[in-house]
């Protein structure tokens, strides 16, 4: 048991709901503040992407006895569904028999981990914004506005789950020896609606991620408990194809029915939806160090904002507190040496799936639809069925494995280098499942490690 402390999480967002709900646990006074109004009393829509949750969430989900709870608003998923231009529609299987991630609203699950912390006694501190922290005594000062009066509360501890625009981290970047980049892609994103049948069924296999592959742009969806889908578009913000180019009902309708032709009598609103909801920036955000002293700490999308094409914000930002809770079995009441262990652990993993996100972007636009990519999935899934011990396909090792991010992205850059060789062979398509085929595999393998 550690010695209480009075400690602060600046945001309410998934990370920081979680982490107050783990501080508690250990017997913290724990207050959460955010500058947003509480969630559960606003309409939540517009400018969201669902979240998949894979084994590292539920693992931090597990270890504190929420899994249950949690699994009871998601929906499994088990497979892509790719839509090509032509129409034709073919599904691509996550991993072996039972493995599967799981849908779930960004909405509903937030709402629904603040209920878990209030009952779990975290007291939370709606439209109250945080503007500063003093990194040696942890004292936060709120005001209405960043130059008005402010009033200040002490803390022993603060944490800054404020997401990719964190003012917590935003004052540690003042200081020496912090280094700190963000990189914006030219991609932006848009919510779109698939509603439900009029009897409450999904239109689409609710069991698949959705994905219309289309090069430098793409669409994609993710089923909800209600029957109906939040979709994403995800596109260039200029130029040809791009969100700027789309500025009229007549050229947004055209471009649907010449790239998305499938999705006109699923997407009744697409008019209505798109000229409405926001279009929304993508942001890789590094920083180093994510701590001070004993007194601040940077968690989640704070340290390490990435982009979603992995499916893995939330649960990298869940992973970092499994982590920290394993550095407090560790150290206990040394809060200087487990924060310092915690963020030298997570920092090249953090980078990791920063790197592999941001690739994931080229296979679900591009290669997912190329049957180059198509039949390397193939033999892949083949030969690690017939080897299990062997090899373990990239996706599989980063969503359902514990293997640290930045090994998964080592050994999948190593066997890439294979896959690579072997789709070179002569007549490839015709043997790839051959004795020939998996002696040259393991050849290879062996020569790699």
């Amino acid at each position: 048991m550690q010695t209480p402390k009075k400690i602060a999480i600046v945001g309410s967002g998934l990370v920081g709901t979680l982490l107050a709900i783990y501080l508690k646990k250990r017997g913290h006074q724990v207050d959460v503040f955010d500058r947003s109004a509480d969630i559960r009393k606003i309409n939540f829509s517009g400018r969201s992407i669902n979240l998949v949750m894979s084994n590292r969430g539920w693992k931090t989900l597990e270890d504190i006895g929420l899994r249950e709870e949690i699994e009871k608003i998601g929906i499994p998923v088990d497979k892509r569904a790719i839509h090509k231009q032509d129409g034709e529609l073919i599904y691509q299987n996550y991993g072996k028999d039972g493995e599967c991630i799981y849908s779930l609203s960004r909405g509903v699950l937030n709402k629904k981990m603040i209920d878990l912390a209030e009952q779990a006694g975290v007291n939370f501190k709606f439209e109250q914004k945080v503007w500063d922290v003093d990194l040696t005594t942890a004292t936060i000062s709120i005001g209405e506005t960043e130059r008005g009066e402010w009033t200040t509360e002490d803390y022993d501890l603060t944490f800054g789950s404020d997401g990719a625009f964190s003012r917590i981290r935003h004052r540690m970047q003042r200081q020496s020896m912090f280094n700190y980049s963000q990189e914006f892609l030219e991609i932006g994103y848009k919510e779109l609606h698939i509603p439900a049948n009029e009897n409450g069924t999904h239109k689409l296999d609710k069991n698949s991620l959705h994905i219309w592959p289309r090069g430098k742009f793409m669409l994609m969806a993710l089923a909800n408990l209600d029957g109906s889908f939040t979709c994403t578009l995800f596109m260039p913000h200029d130029g040809e194809n791009s969100f700027e180019s789309l500025k009229t009902k007549e050229e947004l309708v055209n471009f649907f029915g010449e790239y998305f032709p499938d999705t006109k009598d699923v997407i009744p609103d697409l008019v209505e939806d798109f000229f409405k909801n926001p279009t929304s920036y993508l942001v890789t955000m590094k920083c180093f160090p994510w701590t001070y002293s004993d007194k601040v700490a940077l968690i989640g999308d704070a340290c390490h904002a990435i982009v979603p094409f992995y499916g893995h914000g939330m649960n990298a930002g869940f992973e970092d507190i499994t982590v920290l809770n394993q550095m407090i079995d560790k150290f206990g009441d040394d809060w200087a040496n487990l924060l310092n262990e915690y963020e030298n652990s997570r920092k090249p993993n953090a980078d990791a799936i920063a790197e592999l996100s941001r690739r994931n972007f080229m296979e679900m636009s591009s290669k997912t639809a190329d049957e180059k990519f198509l039949l390397q999935k193939k033999i892949e899934k083949w030969f690690s069925d017939k080897h299990p011990e062997k090899w373990m396909p990239l996706y599989s090792r980063v969503t359902f494995s514990l293997q640290p991010y930045s090994e998964a992205l080592a050994i999948g850059d190593r066997q890439n280098e294979i896959m690579e060789e072997i789709l070179k062979i002569d007549k490839i398509q015709e043997k790839w499942n051959s004795e020939e085929i998996e002696n040259l595999i393991l050849e290879k393998l062996n020569a790699k490690y």
